[in-house]
């Protein structure tokens, strides 16, 4: 089912995505993949209270989280550009009815009605 939505409203999503999309890749290359111990410049773990250590490997473990984070929102940032390419952006993929604009505004990515949600 086509999009309810006029050619502008779709540039002014397709937009918005694209911005969403920027900061999400500039938060994505913000993460770093060190060790525990190239984060404290450290050659060996002698010497390291093993608390350092733990707090280290603890924000290596967040940091690898929100890089899953950020690669699923690239994910859905590039579907619903595909969406609009496809001139199905703003149609429910359950059930092919309208997504209200107030939810897209909230939520660019939503593909579904709220009682849809996964």
């Amino acid at each position: 089912m086509k999009t309810y939505l006029s050619d502008d409203k779709l540039a002014y999503f397709r937009e918005r995505l694209l911005e969403l999309k920027t900061e999400t890749e500039k938060l994505s290359n913000q993460s770093t993949n060190e060790s525990p111990n190239d984060s404290i410049r450290e050659l060996s773990d002698y010497g390291n209270h093993p608390a350092d250590m733990g707090t280290e490997q603890f924000e290596q473990e967040r940091d690898a989280g929100m890089e899953l984070v950020h690669q699923e929102r690239l994910r859905a940032i590039d579907d619903a550009l595909e969406r609009i390419d496809n001139k199905t952006y703003g149609m429910s993929v359950v059930s092919q009815k309208p997504i209200p604009e107030e939810r897209l505004d909230a939520i660019p990515t939503a593909k579904t009605l709220v009682g849809e949600e996964e």
